[in-house]
């Protein structure tokens, strides 16, 4: 089981198979050639030209143009405007960043992803309109923070700042014991999702099922109640 890929790409939806990406340093790269991967169409531009030759060369992006995204004319010209999701990955540069997500909006882009590049860079960002908004460098600090400090949890996916989906090794505690005898929503006020057994996922697993140790499962609830497992 893994649901690292949920936190980024909880924009996909479907019937979307185009997107859009804005800036194409590290970041944008690497939205790129997963989305590409996956089977997606993907339109990619940067202000730098050996940024578009290079991923086109590479073969990381459907099509890939130069332009300045800060200006209108250039985006509704290469058809990005015309597109479902577009994510801007400038980043670092917090003008054109804005700019150009402010555009997307005016546009009517129906969803736009944006990368913030500190706490202040993700406030304007959501002013002007962006639907989403990812801050790798502090995903990445509390990420190492939490696999240091509960190695037990194998992934999170944060639906919003009090609650989390978290996939988990079975507490020594759990073993041998059945869902039912576990009663985590009374006792933890948690739901069980899934579990892993035989190395297969089982979604809505028996409550008969007993767990063992060394397998995963996947609970839904509040970060709070999560942290009071005995992991």
């Amino acid at each position: 089981m893994n649901l690292s890929s949920l936190n980024f790409f909880c924009s996909l939806r479907r019937g979307n198979k185009q997107f859009g990406v804005i800036g194409l340093g590290r970041f944008g790269l690497a939205v790129c050639s997963t989305l590409h991967n996956l089977g997606y169409e993907v339109l990619a531009t940067d202000i730098e030209k050996k940024r578009v030759c290079q991923i086109m060369n590479d073969q990381l992006a459907t099509h890939a143009l130069q332009l300045d995204s800060t200006e209108p004319a250039a985006l509704k010209e290469a058809g990005i405007f015309d597109l479902e999701t577009v994510i801007v990955a400038i980043g670092n540069y917090l003008q054109e960043s804005i700019i150009t997500t402010l555009n997307l909006k005016e546009a009517g882009v129906p969803y736009v992803v944006a990368k913030a590049s500190s706490e202040v860079h993700r406030k304007l960002l959501l002013k002007v309109g962006a639907d989403y908004v990812v801050y790798p460098e502090d995903e990445a600090g509390c990420a190492l923070a939490r696999s240091l400090t509960q190695p037990a949890i194998l992934e999170r996916f944060e639906l919003d700042g009090e609650h989390s989906i978290v996939e988990l090794i079975v507490p020594d505690e759990f073993h041998r014991r059945t869902i039912a005898e576990l009663q985590l929503r009374n006792r933890y006020g948690l739901n069980l999702l899934a579990m892993s057994h035989n190395g297969k996922l089982i979604i809505n697993p028996d409550p008969n099922k007993r767990l063992e140790r060394g397998s995963a499962i996947v609970v839904i609830g509040c970060n709070k109640d999560i942290n009071r497992l005995p992991i």
